[in-house]
């Protein structure tokens, strides 16, 4: 069989040689990219009252790693687990970096919009609880034990009954059969506008999703 000659380029098609560019244009790390956050349903927070008085999304914790929403780098989140890479899509204000990890049946994003700034300081926490393992997936990296499992404001945390997570943060703002949504706004001491939320999801009585996140402007 004759080997390939560099002139042998010269018959292919100039479609196929665009194909060609294309498939070697794409970089590398693109094809180990890490699933992004869910996206989040806007219409989840219309129309609901900012009933909560006290702050929300304020502090959250893996293990003995504590970090507090728009404070707290995904770098130093990176360092801390020693597992993860930090993912990047978009731009202004469709911006968003995340990281993402798995345990069992859990599955964890950490994630920061344009308001996180330069340091990408996490601003929203999307954690659910899957009906199959989360292990069979390979987009994300293991989380070690240690830094399970992932706790909100002290209080919050999947697994929970619909009576304790209102034990632990009140009334929530808005109801549903399944779904549960909790809004704050607040004004701290500086002048800056706070305002927090929570969407819980629930099945069978039993907490599987939770979304929060955390805004503070002039």
């Amino acid at each position: 069989m004759r080997s390939p000659d560099v002139s042998d380029t010269r018959k292919l098609t100039p479609a196929t040689l665009f194909a060609l560019l294309l498939l070697f244009a794409i970089p590398a790390s693109d094809c180990s990219a890490q699933t992004a956050p869910p996206p989040f349903d806007e219409h989840a927070l219309e129309h609901v009252p900012r009933t909560v008085k006290k702050r929300l999304a304020t502090q959250f914790s893996l293990g003995a790693f504590a970090g507090r929403f728009e404070e707290t780098p995904l770098s130093a989140v990176r360092e801390a687990v020693g597992e993860g890479t930090i993912q990047h899509q978009g731009d202004a204000a469709g911006s968003i970096s995340w990281l993402c990890y798995r345990r069992g049946q859990h599955r964890l994003w950490l994630s920061s919009g344009e308001i996180g700034g330069a340091d990408h300081r996490v601003t929203e926490i999307v954690a659910e609880l899957t009906d199959k393992d989360a292990e069979t997936s390979a987009d994300c990296p293991i989380i070690p034990e240690k830094f399970a499992p992932l706790v909100v404001d002290g209080k919050l945390h999947l697994g929970m009954s619909r009576s304790e997570v209102v034990k632990a943060l009140g009334p929530p703002s808005k109801s549903e059969a399944a779904q549960m949504v909790y809004s704050h706004a607040g004004k701290l001491p500086h002048g800056f506008d706070e305002t927090a939320w929570f969407v819980l999801r629930f099945r069978e009585e039993k907490l599987v999703s939770m979304r929060g996140g955390k805004t503070t402007t002039n």
